[in-house]
């Protein structure tokens, strides 16, 4: 039965993003531990399996509770763990199928870029965000060779850390935490719900190669 997983994801994320927009840090330690949980529960409901994927999201409820913590140490715990989900959403997703070319030279370009850009200002967070960085350009590239649902949850994941880093740098856009909550509960939303999905198409259509995710 994986008809309340979904629904309630979608509640913790609406009580989230208020709990950003007020500032309350009791709502969003209530309910942002809970995202990632909910969609690996929604995961595991389809799938019946326990693949890389789902090492991610693991990964990643570690991380939002490693960044709901105050000072660098908690960031860069943080941002270990999200290091895990790249690399475990990337694993995954070059198993299905290699992606293009020209998508890995367009995001390692942006990479590069971003960094040139933002290296004066991170200070000792230079290496780490150079290093994480290219991990998650890479599994953006790699959602592109998937889906166009699982390349837009990629391209979202890049751009949330992106105003992440730029926080990181001292620039705060306006709405800048609903920004960041919002692209990054969009892009989970879409890589789990689409990576579910071609579970249940091959369930109802059997076929020897496995057709990619909506």
């Amino acid at each position: 039965m994986r008809r309340p997983w979904l629904p309630l994801f979608g509640a913790a994320a609406l009580l989230d993003l208020v709990g950003v927009a007020m500032d309350s840090t009791v709502l969003q330690w209530l309910t942002k531990p809970l995202l990632a949980p909910l969609l690996l529960a929604y995961l595991w409901s389809v799938r019946r399996r326990f693949d890389a994927v789902a090492v991610g999201l693991v990964a990643a409820t570690a991380g939002d509770v490693a960044l709901l913590v105050p000072g660098q140490a908690a960031f860069l715990a943080g941002m270990g763990c999200f290091l895990v989900t790249q690399l475990a959403f990337l694993t995954a997703f070059v198993r299905h199928r290699r992606p293009p070319a020209l998508a890995v030279l367009v995001y390692v370009a942006l990479w590069a870029v971003a960094n040139a850009v933002l290296w004066s200002a991170l200070g000792p967070l230079r290496l780490p965000v150079l290093g994480y960085g290219l991990a998650l350009a890479l599994m953006a590239a790699a959602a592109t060779g998937v889906s166009r649902r699982v390349a837009a949850g990629g391209a979202l994941f890049l751009g949330s850390d992106l105003l992440i880093g730029l926080g990181a740098a001292g620039v705060h856009l306006p709405g800048h935490g609903l920004l960041v909550m919002s692209t990054y509960i969009a892009a989970l939303l879409l890589i789990a719900t689409s990576w579910a999905g071609a579970a249940a198409t091959v369930a109802r259509h059997p076929s020897p190669v496995e057709p990619a995710p909506a």
